[in-house]
């Protein structure tokens, strides 16, 4: 727990007043379980909170950014942002698995690297901030490590290249269009993905990105814009 803390205070300038809550929040059900603690002790309770605190957030930031979009695509945005592999790449990039208290069974399956178990950590760290040192330093700390990679329009690609080429290849009737990734390589905190869509198993196109879903659209938009053709 103290190289967390040292972690949390040389990375994002953030010192906990409350050592226990940090603690609960990187302490998995499974962990508890096995040692037979009260499971108000893991982290399902702070994730609760965290992802309420993320939610609001998120949600004020699109609605200042983006005053010409409707509630439904803001919606969506805000969708795309929070959804369980997004999370779980943020928890990846602050490096939060290694700390994580699992059980030992849990930890033989892959419980470490499972992406709702990497979601929920992120969400119990929020909540947990929260609680130790309120909503303001929850803002910065996702200002510093989410926003970022919103403005990078990370996540305004996973709402609108799928969709318009669909609209576009199906202008002329039903059609099947598929993903497929062709590669997969880096560190796990630091992944990089090529996929490819086809239409009728004809390749269009191809596109490279941080998670299997920005690579999909990152391929999408490539076909989009004819920039790659593959007969």
């Amino acid at each position: 727990m103290n190289q967390l803390q040292e972690k949390l205070k040389n990375e994002f300038g953030i010192i906990f007043n409350d050592e226990k809550i940090l603690n609960i929040a990187f302490t998995h059900s499974s962990y508890t379980n096995e040692e037979r603690l009260p499971k108000v002790v893991n982290n399902e309770r702070l994730e609760f909170l965290g992802d309420v605190a993320l939610s609001l957030v998120i949600s004020d930031y699109l609605y200042r950014t983006y005053p010409e979009k409707l509630e439904g695509e803001l919606s969506k945005m805000r969708s795309s942002i929070v959804r369980t592999e997004s999370l779980a790449n943020f928890s990846r990039r602050c490096g939060f698995g290694r700390f994580l208290k699992l059980g030992h069974g849990e930890e033989k399956m892959g419980g470490r690297n499972r992406e709702t178990t990497l979601e929920n950590l992120f969400e119990a760290f929020l909540g947990a901030l929260f609680l130790d040192q309120g909503m303001d330093e929850v803002k910065k700390f996702i200002f510093h490590v989410v926003i970022p990679h919103v403005k990078a329009n990370d996540y305004v690609k996973v709402i609108d290249y799928k969709t318009q080429l669909q609209e576009i290849l199906q202008v002329g009737g039903e059609t099947t269009i598929t993903y497929k990734i062709l590669d997969e390589s880096g560190p796990a905190h630091l992944r990089k993905f090529v996929a490819a869509v086809f239409n009728n198993g004809q390749e269009l196109g191809r596109g490279e990105g941080s998670s299997k879903k920005l690579a999909e659209q990152s391929a999408a938009e490539n076909a989009i814009k004819g920039q790659i053709h593959v007969s």
